[in-house]
């Protein structure tokens, strides 16, 4: 086997490893040891001043959360309170305006009644029967029973009875069971 060359060992060499662990041994049994009660001694005051200090303001933090909220909860009232005025407003102009609707409508149809109550049957029904069914049958609804009877003879059959089983539809109450 082998051996390796051994190299004497130098005074500083030998000397090092020895200072170093004594350095190590020396600095943690000094300074630090003295030090050691200041800090947790400080530690425990600061921690008391804390306690002290976050119990004092408790209720002023609470007080100023609570008049944030408040703060927020009016402003968000305020908000709805004119979303509802001018829902209110909308709703206002659009009833006002299906009032002049139905109003108008009225008028028109019965402006219509009295032209097709004026109309020979045979054209008036020729006329009706290009409608859809279901203003047909209002109209027809609307005209005299004798004017409606004759212009419904003038008709298809098929259109006619289509005309009469809308009107009787309309005519008849509904079941509310």
């Amino acid at each position: 086997m082998a051996t390796l060359p051994v190299r004497p060992r130098t005074l500083a060499a030998s000397a090092l490893p020895a200072m170093a662990v004594a350095l190590m041994l020396g600095l943690s049994a000094g300074p630090a040891a003295t030090q050691s009660n200041g800090p947790v001694a400080a530690a425990g005051q600061s921690a008391d001043e804390i306690e002290r200090f976050c119990g004092n303001i408790v209720d002023a933090a609470r007080d100023r959360r609570y008049a944030m909220q408040e703060a927020e909860l009016k402003k968000l009232q305020q908000d709805v309170d004119e979303r509802i005025k001018r829902l209110e407003e909308k709703r206002a102009e659009y009833e006002g305006w299906l009032t002049r609707r139905e109003r108008f409508m009225a008028q028109a149809q019965q402006g219509v009644v009295q032209i097709y109550s004026k109309m020979r049957p045979e054209a008036a029904a020729a006329q009706l029967s290009q409608l859809r069914a279901e203003m047909a049958a209002s109209i027809l609804m609307k005209l005299d029973t004798r004017v409606a009877s004759v212009i419904l003879n003038e008709m298809d059959k098929n259109a006619a009875a289509a005309l009469t089983t809308i009107m009787v539809s309309a005519a008849r109450p509904e079941d509310k069971s």
